[in-house]
């Protein structure tokens, strides 16, 4: 079974030390995160980047979620499909999709599903705290050699979630910096290291 949604968030990088302080400032211990591994697709050419989506497997507490996400003018348009162990498994092998509305999403975008393939790993420790009508998320990632830190702020208004978000970052100097979704950072460097 499928579900969509439309995602609004915020997300600023941060450093380590800004890390800890949101982490204090939130009221979050080290045994709050828990561990998501994100195994990304595209096509060789990377026609899903060019076209500003995105498609992964979000393997979380032994279940795993098949999640392809694409430009909408709210946010980004997620369509969601649970995956058994064997299906995700396979997926990751061969790049085939075992459901059909995501590969009928994939088509109407003019990807032609099967020149799909399994790019590599993202590996994330998360903590979620409620906070001002929203959603905090701290996140420690790893992928391809590198590790980053990033806050994010999910919410259902975008210009109160805005407001609160800025507020939140300048209450404890922390300057907005652009920030790609983990997707792009890590298609990024996949690009960056092919082309190297």
């Amino acid at each position: 079974m499928s579900n969509k949604n439309i995602e609004i968030e915020f997300k600023n990088m941060i450093t380590t030390d800004e890390f800890t302080a949101l982490m204090n400032f939130l009221n979050l211990r080290s045994e709050d995160f828990s561990e998501q591994e994100n195994h990304y697709f595209d096509t060789p050419d990377f026609l899903l980047k060019e076209k500003g989506s995105a498609l992964r497997i979000r393997q979380k507490y032994g279940s795993f979620e098949l999640t392809l996400k694409q430009p909408h003018p709210e946010g980004l348009l997620e369509t969601n499909e649970d995956l058994s162990e064997s299906e995700a498994a396979e997926m990751i092998q061969t790049g085939k999709i075992p459901r059909e509305q995501i590969k009928k999403s994939l088509e109407e975008l003019g990807i032609k599903t099967d020149n799909l393939r399994y790019f590599g790993t993202l590996t994330t420790k998360r903590a979620e705290k409620e906070y001002n009508k929203g959603l905090a998320v701290l996140d420690h990632s790893r992928y391809l050699d590198k590790e980053d830190f990033e806050i994010e702020f999910e919410v259902d208004d975008r210009k109160e979630g805005q407001m609160v978000f800025l507020n939140l970052l300048q209450q404890l100097n922390i300057p907005v910096r652009k920030t790609e979704n983990k997707i792009k950072r890590f298609y990024n460097e996949k690009y960056r290291q092919q082309k190297a």
